[in-house]
């Protein structure tokens, strides 16, 4: 790989092949389905070929919350692991918090910043220092679609959110789940994120949701907002609760439901069934307002300080694997998602992966890219759990959408 090559250029290399041999990363994360695990092996490959030992730490959890507590128990023990999967804020506040090491080395000889768009270095570049790599940038804001399903009942994709509403109980009479959910706090606070995109459009996404403005949570369109997750409430199956997001995706996969709103890692999961984007499933955005819009989110491994050169000169090497084109390449046709990298060879993606691209691009243009506020890039995570506790709650009891929308201002309003 290319990246790895540029290793023996730091100062962090040694003399003995040996002791390369003998040196190890942990890596704690919560990629525990098939295609994240599939994706996260592309890393660990890299890794192993350079003489590094893989140590493995899952921590089950789609959301991350457990594993953010097991690493809370680790750091408080003096025990931090090499690195570990973190979103957005939260690697802001750990390397704010000076908890993190850097791998500005790697980062200058391999020349991260020429190749890295601004709204990813934001999320791993803190305070001038590299402490975390970009796998990969996902979307949230997407519908995963069954083709079996929708030719079942001889229908259309959906272009409108009345269309989207109107397939329902077409399906339902088919005897077909119209959406595939699954009942997790932090499943609904993304679809939740999905619906202020694609009902209120990026400028009042921006408004509601990264500037915080609790006129803007009140306002009528977020009553809209939550009137229609209250509608896809209705669309769900009676097990919906505590259900693995991983395993709604295989509802769709199985034709069992038609569709699933769900960030792109869902795709990782059709490609390691052997389905293929366009003949048996469709990537769909969301409907959307006249102004489109593409809500993004930005996976990253954060680095913590290493004990010894030995473990620093593994760390680097982790570093560069995962900031390697080919090895972004390889890990987002398993995720699901695009290569952080602006220069890596998106034409070795699928279609959906492309036609993510291009919208990521065409969208951080126009101005109407947002950053996920589910996965703690729009705002700070207490915020976004103040928040989510409504959500979920509106979701989960007869509260009404105009409820919804005030206490979602008044949570939020106590949190900051």
């Amino acid at each position: 790989m290319k990246g790895i090559a540029n290793i023996a250029a730091l100062t962090l290399c040694f003399s003995s092949a040996q002791a390369v041999a003998e040196t190890s990363v942990e890596v704690v994360h919560f990629w525990t389905s098939g295609g994240e695990a599939a994706a996260l092996g592309v890393i660990r490959d890299t890794v192993v070929e350079a003489g590094i030992a893989w140590q493995d730490a899952p921590v089950a959890g789609g959301g991350g919350d457990q594993a953010k507590t097991a690493l809370q128990a680790r750091i408080a023990a003096g025990d931090p692991p090499a690195a570990m999967l973190m979103l957005g804020q939260n690697i802001i506040d750990w390397a704010n918090e000076g908890l993190l090491g850097d791998v500005n080395a790697v980062a200058e000889a391999e020349g991260w910043d020429n190749v890295l768009p601004q709204a990813v270095q934001d999320f791993n570049k803190i305070n001038g220092a590299y402490v975390a790599a970009p796998t990969n940038v996902h979307r949230t804001d997407m519908i995963w679609a069954s083709r079996a399903a929708f030719d079942a009942i001889g229908a259309d994709f959906p272009t409108t959110w009345y269309e989207f509403n109107a397939l329902a109980p077409r399906f339902v009479e088919a005897g077909i789940v119209p959406v595939a959910h699954g009942g997790q706090a932090w499943q609904e606070a993304y679809l939740f994120e999905a619906l202020v995109l694609g009902v209120g459009g990026a400028d009042f996404y921006r408004s509601a949701l990264v500037d915080l403005d609790l006129d803007a949570m009140r306002s009528d369109t977020m009553t809209s907002v939550f009137a229609q997750m209250g509608e896809i409430r209705g669309m769900v199956d009676e097990d919906f609760s505590g259900r693995d997001w991983n395993l709604a995706t295989a509802m769709v996969i199985n034709g069992e439901a038609a569709m699933q709103i769900m960030g792109d890692w869902a795709k990782g999961e059709f490609t390691n069934a052997g389905q293929i984007a366009g003949e048996d499933f469709a990537c769909i955005p969301v409907p959307k307002t006249d102004d489109g819009g593409f809500v993004y989110l930005v996976n990253s491994l954060s680095f913590f300080a290493q004990p010894d050169a030995e473990a620093a000169r593994a760390q680097a090497t982790l570093a560069s694997a995962i900031m390697d084109p080919d090895v972004q390449v390889a890990f987002n046709q398993a995720k699901g998602a695009i290569p952080a990298r602006t220069d890596a060879d998106f034409s070795a993606l699928d279609a959906c992966a492309q036609a993510t691209a291009a919208d990521f691009s065409a969208s951080d243009t126009a101005g109407t890219a947002v950053p996920t506020f589910a996965g703690t890039h729009a705002a700070q995570a207490s915020v976004v759990g103040a928040a989510t506790d409504v959500i979920t709650e509106f979701f989960n009891t007869d509260m009404t959408p105009e409820e919804a929308a005030e206490q979602l201002a008044e949570a939020v309003e106590l949190a900051l």
